[in-house]
């Protein structure tokens, strides 16, 4: 069994600043720079949790490329369904971090990923069709989203909007994803709707299923999770905060991991958006981006010790 990751493999350079950030000044920080990209953060993070990952990208032949293979085979990533592109710069993520390591602002390139042409979804049936999932991300072209869903069938296809500016390339095939991770901004582009009140939320989701879609996982920061899905299913969910926040950039690609860990191992929605929420909090905990303690074991474990939940 595995899953595929369809979307962004980048390079991701971090600056978590000392102090108060100087807008329109030089601000003393630390700088990280490792792999990234939304879709092969979520196959990392399912990787490390026990389960076949394989990854379809677009990477440039330059050293921001290996990079990105070579950590992404270490983690245990399968990157063999990668097209690497002599004379091209593969992409990359440029993110600020306030002195609490929340993020101030980010800068992407994802042009590399125009190679990823629905020809070449075609020529990737085989892997999308033999998987127990498939994730990806709007970074990829609107023509390639498409042809992703086309030729998936009845293979469950989950997205991640990665952001209000990609979420308008994701709304027009909203209704057709098996799966939705937005945060309540996302959502209200996704549904086309307002979503600043919880009824809001409520109100798009549901808008959503209604357009086809089988569930959304609302990420509501530290408030948790709101869930629905086309069985009926409608809660909220959270654990109890971390005792210190490090990194939070790679908590919304953790949390879309942990989600889909759950289904593809069958559990049912509660338990599914522990995972997700349990991924999220480990996520945040770690200076990288992904944690390298990240492990089925310690999602359980993250579970018993957080929960708020029955």
């Amino acid at each position: 069994m595995y899953v595929l990751g369809i979307g962004a493999a980048n390079v991701d350079v971090h600056g978590i600043s000392r102090a108060a950030i100087v807008m329109r000044d030089s601000n003393p920080g630390h700088l990280r720079t490792s792999a990234g990209g939304v879709t092969r953060n979520v196959m990392e993070n399912l990787a490390r949790m026990g389960v076949g990952a394989r990854m379809v990208s677009a990477l440039g032949c330059d050293l921001f490329g290996e990079l990105v293979r070579r950590e992404s085979e270490a983690a245990g990533l399968d990157m063999s369904g990668c097209l690497m592109l002599p004379g091209v710069t593969s992409s990359a993520y440029v993110s600020i971090l306030d002195e609490r390591a929340d993020m101030l602002v980010a800068m992407s390139d994802m042009s590399v990923l125009e190679h990823v042409t629905p020809e070449v979804i075609d020529s990737k049936r085989p892997l999308i069709l033999g998987a127990a999932a498939v994730v990806c991300d709007p970074c990829l072209p609107a023509a390639a989203l498409e042809r992703i869903l086309d030729a998936a069938g009845d293979v469950p296809v989950f997205l991640d909007p990665v952001s209000t500016a990609y979420a308008h390339r994701a709304a027009p095939l909203a209704g057709r994803f098996y799966g939705l991770k937005p945060n309540s901004l996302e959502l209200g582009i996704l549904a086309g709707m307002d979503t600043d009140s919880d009824l809001g939320v409520e109100r798009a989701a549901a808008a959503l299923i209604d357009r086809g879609a089988k569930c959304v996982a609302v990420s509501l920061g530290e408030r948790g999770c709101y869930y629905a899905d086309a069985a009926g299913n409608r809660f909220c969910r959270a654990l109890r905060p971390v005792s210190e926040m490090r990194n939070a950039t790679g908590a919304g690609d953790a949390f879309l991991a942990g989600l889909v860990f759950g289904f593809v191992r069958g559990y049912g929605p509660e338990q599914a958006v522990d995972c997700a929420l349990a991924a999220g909090h480990i996520a945040v905990e770690s200076d990288d981006t992904i944690s390298r303690e990240m492990s089925e074991l310690l999602l359980k474990y993250t579970i018993k010790n957080y929960s708020n939940n029955p």
